[in-house]
């Protein structure tokens, strides 16, 4: 009903909040629900609208039976959780009664909690409680991570890390599944359980890339005082490839491959975890020419990186991983802009000399 270009405003949450208690009272099938869950879903509407007009995030799409499952309780209903024992705990959930969960870490003291279903079917419940961000070392030691496909996260100390996948046999389980799928009819049952089982599949994939995320940031964390990372936007990054006019859809497999490889490092979560585990000593350094240029010398040469892992420097022949090599002018804070010059003072005018030279 609602567009941007209409002078109108959608209305708010007071008005829809008034609709809703007449609703209620009409309509006994919406009364057997929680008033607080409802209430909660259009204040979430009324966030999303004001974001689309805003022009920061698009504009709010319908939520899907089996993919967007789930609620929120706030205000003192929240604190009727009691922990049983060590693994385990409850908590009292509105118009449903009392529902055990397994306990993945302390029982935090919040005022609101999130109840959600995933597509493989499982259900999780996740406090808003905001962690207390881990000290740094205090030796004032500084660390680059260059981001990439084929190595997750090169670190200025030479190390490379990968995103852990599936394994060989679940890749072919899962190839054999999405086959499967595409002979399946729709809305079959035998469809419905291949849904199911790609689901668990590509859940258990996402797990491991959240640990890894999750122990690779509070190590850096601990480890480091000042963590450097590119300053990537992701989002545009992974943007459909949907061709010209002239040439409409040119690349689009090669794009989906490479977007698909980007989501799959978990480039953002990494910096989203390391901000908050970090706070206040993350760095973001602009990415450009970062893999084009020397961390020795300084030279910047388009035809240095001879291949994907080899960066070869044709002024002072320095040789060594191209990602390793980026992390280094991250650490340093090398930013070069489009003319050429560097953040750091480099010699660039001088003749490079080699480091066995007196």
């Amino acid at each position: 009903m609602w567009s941007a270009g209409r002078r109108s405003y959608p209305p708010r949450y007071v008005q829809q909040a008034r609709q809703l208690t007449e609703a209620r009272a009409a309509s006994e099938w919406l009364r057997a629900g929680s008033q607080t869950v409802q209430q909660q879903a259009l204040r979430d509407f009324d966030q999303a609208v004001t974001n689309f007009y805003g022009g920061t995030h698009r504009r709010p799409t319908w939520r899907k039976a089996g993919i967007h499952e789930g609620f929120r309780i706030v205000g003192p209903q929240a604190g009727r959780v009691e922990k049983l024992n060590r693994k385990w705990a409850r908590v009292l959930v509105p118009k449903v009664g009392w529902v055990k969960f397994r306990l993945s870490g302390p029982l935090p003291d919040a005022k609101s909690y999130r109840v959600s279903r995933d597509r493989s079917g499982r259900w999780h419940i996740a406090f808003a409680v905001v962690p207390e961000p881990i000290p740094g070392p205090g030796t004032g030691e500084v660390v680059g991570v260059d981001l990439g496909v084929t190595v997750s996260a090169a670190l200025s100390t030479g190390e490379k890390l990968a995103v852990p996948t599936l394994t060989r046999g679940e890749k072919a389980r899962l190839r054999k599944l999405q086959q499967r799928l595409s002979r399946a009819r729709s809305g079959s049952n035998r469809r419905s359980r291949t849904k199911a089982a790609i689901a668990r599949l590509k859940a258990r994939k996402a797990d491991r890339r959240k640990d890894w995320v999750e122990q690779i940031s509070t190590r850096l964390a601990r480890e480091f005082d000042v963590i450097r990372v590119e300053d990537l936007r992701i989002v545009q990054m992974t943007r459909s490839a949907k061709g010209t006019v002239d040439n409409p859809g040119s690349r689009v497999r090669q794009k989906a491959g490479l977007n698909r490889g980007i989501l799959a490092s978990g480039w953002g979560r990494l910096v989203q975890r390391l901000e908050h585990k970090a706070a206040g000593r993350v760095e973001k350094i602009p990415a450009a020419y970062t893999s084009q240029t020397c961390s020795r010398c300084g030279t910047r040469d388009r035809e240095a990186r001879e291949s994907q892992a080899v960066f070869r420097c044709r002024s002072c022949n320095y040789t060594t991983n191209a990602d390793v090599n980026a992390a280094v002018n991250i650490a340093a804070g090398r930013a070069v802009n489009a003319r050429g010059a560097t953040a750091v003072p480099v010699a660039e005018k001088r003749e490079p000399q080699l480091p066995t030279s007196a």
